[in-house]
């Protein structure tokens, strides 16, 4: 991975988290998603005719953006071997976005849609619960789809998961 520039592709808040410039988003081609918390910009000074024109190119780039995001959430998840599982926050750090595992859910309930299929049984939280199985057909799904891969589960949480974790920003 190449060498990150502080305040060029990144900053850091005041309480401490570290947040991806929209210059490093940008410019490979999607947005983080967290409600524009990237975005330094405060249009409240801006004259109200300019300020309406940004604020609209601002939401075409977020939609755009979104598409974009999801699409390298699902490849890194569908890189998950059978057997195997990774957390929302660890394919989120993968991305560059360190507080983006939310984002990484959101994706993860869309996905079912997505095609190629992604796998999105194998994307557990970060103690290995089964936080997302309310997003399939049923609720048992994701523990079955999980079994079927030879995961051990039980009480909705993945056994032995420090020896099956899959941690993309290691294994790719």
């Amino acid at each position: 991975m190449k060498q990150l520039k502080k305040d060029e592709d990144y900053y850091v808040l005041p309480d401490g988290r570290y947040v991806m410039t929209e210059h490093y988003l940008l410019k490979r081609g999607y947005c983080c998603g967290n409600g524009c918390l990237h975005c330094p910009y405060d249009y409240a000074n801006v004259p109200a005719p300019k300020r309406s024109r940004l604020l609209e190119q601002r939401r075409a780039h977020h939609e755009k953006a979104d598409d974009s995001i999801y699409e390298a959430i699902y490849d890194i998840v569908r890189l998950i071997p059978p057997g195997r599982v990774s957390s929302y926050g660890a394919i989120a750090a993968a991305l560059g976005a360190k507080t983006g595992a939310r984002l990484v859910g959101y994706a993860m309930n869309a996905s079912h849609q997505a095609k190629p299929p992604v796998p999105a049984h194998r994307v557990v939280n970060r103690v290995g619960m089964l936080t997302g199985k309310h997003h399939f057909a049923y609720p048992a799904q994701m523990q079955e789809l999980l079994q079927q891969e030879g995961v051990d589960v039980a009480e909705d949480k993945v056994l032995h998961f420090d020896q099956i974790f899959w941690d993309p920003a290691r294994e790719l």
